[in-house]
């Protein structure tokens, strides 16, 4: 039996509600160049007051050593095992779920960038300055009145958050098993669609005519002049979260991916603003209809992928002075956590252990002054795999029967 076949074997119902906020990157490094981390720097003096009444500890979002996706790092969070293939969801799926749309069982679709590129062809800014979303939508909607469709494939191109898109293939029969065309540096071309297996070199081929199609219609954009794909995927079959853990769950994202993931487990998404001062009214609102909430800060990681640690300290010092309002909910349980760690140093994801607080009654107080990774390490929850803290959380809320006679 695994994990959390045990845990759906063992959940029980009762009246406590549970609190999972994620501060997205949230986890940093010490190094020469960066002797404090955002958190070391930070005026958080809710985060550090709350730390000293819970539990601290670090999640390793897969495997020691291993860098997540932001896909995979929410879905261990939510108890799943992201190696498990019925886990492993692509991006491009979770970002069209993000943005509420249908993806039917045989679709294929795949997360773009707008990117820019200089006269040789190589990459110089791999989000396009973060272009506006509004100037995505124009570029997006000049793309799709062209490709409707496509070598007898039904192309659907929608626009997401800034430089970010989704493309949608229908009615090809599609294979997913395509390699990204982000080469997830500058300096170098983007990369060709390259299929792994036989069955999917169709598919690649036909990505590749949409591709250079899209890159004709904007290679004249001063900043959004060619396009990167990534995630080609399909609809994945997970087990869901509500049957799992008998849980009323609903999401607070405000970004689609996010929204993607918690809908693919089977939450309830509910809109909200993508800040936390906007997220944690419509918490209040939606009190007394989820026992499970997930709430999620997104600004944390991009000030991460800036290399941007004096924006990561802002938006701590944000939460932490609206953290009071959350706390004034009185959950039964309170865990906040990251689901990875984008250290300002690297300016991407990492493969960092991620700091972690647990608060609730019956929480072990450790001796723990404040909410930084340093104090993580030396937390009494220790440092564990991050698929099981959906067990550590259901535990303190007393959801959890006894194992065993």
């Amino acid at each position: 039996m695994n994990h959390i076949d045990l845990l759906a074997r063992l959940a029980v119902e009762n009246q406590n509600r549970i609190v999972l906020l994620v501060l997205d990157g949230v986890g940093d490094i010490r190094c020469a160049d960066q002797p404090a981390t955002a958190l070391d720097r930070a005026e958080i003096p809710n985060l550090d007051a709350l730390a000293r009444a819970s539990a601290l500890g670090r999640i390793v979002p897969v495997s020691t050593g291993i860098t997540p996706g932001s896909g995979p790092g929410h879905l261990s969070l939510f108890g799943y095992d992201p190696t498990d293939p019925e886990a492993d969801i692509g991006r491009g799926v979770l970002e069209a779920l993000g943005l509420g749309l249908k993806i039917g069982p045989d679709d294929l679709a795949a997360r773009g960038n707008f990117a820019t590129v200089d006269a040789d062809g190589n990459l110089i800014d791999r989000r396009a300055g973060r272009i506006p979303t509004s100037e995505c939508e124009r570029l997006v909607e000049a793309i799709q009145a062209d490709l409707s469709s496509f070598d007898g494939a039904e192309v659907e191109v929608v626009a997401g958050e800034e430089h970010r898109f989704v493309l949608i293939l229908r009615g090809v029969g599609s294979s997913a098993e395509v390699d990204d065309t982000d080469p997830q540096k500058t300096g170098v071309p983007p990369l060709a669609p390259h299929p792994r297996t036989a069955d999917a070199e169709p598919t690649a081929t036909l990505l590749a005519d949409i591709i250079a199609r899209m890159n004709a219609m904007i290679a004249d954009e001063p900043k959004a002049n060619t396009v990167l794909l990534r995630g080609v995927s399909q609809p994945p079959h997970l087990p869901q979260f509500s049957d799992l853990y008998h849980l009323r769950a609903g999401a607070f994202a405000g970004y689609p991916l996010y929204r993607g993931v918690a809908g693919a487990c089977g939450m309830e998404v509910v809109p909200c603003g993508k800040y936390f001062h906007e997220i944690v009214p419509t918490v209040r609102e939606n009190w007394e209809r989820f026992d499970f909430f997930f709430l999620h800060v997104k600004q944390t990681d991009k000030a991460g992928e800036d290399g941007n640690l004096k924006a990561k300290i802002e938006v701590l010092e944000q939460v932490d002075a609206v953290l009071p309002e959350l706390l004034a909910l009185e959950p039964s349980v309170l865990a906040i956590t990251g689901d990875h760690s984008t250290p300002a140093p690297l300016a991407s994801h990492s493969w960092h252990p991620v700091p972690l607080l647990v608060h609730s009654p019956v929480c072990f107080r450790d001796d723990c002054q404040e909410f930084t990774e340093a104090a993580a390490t030396q937390g009494h929850l220790g440092t564990f795999p991050a698929r099981e803290l959906m067990g550590l959380l259901l535990a303190n809320a007393g959801r959890l029967a006894k194992f065993g006679a």
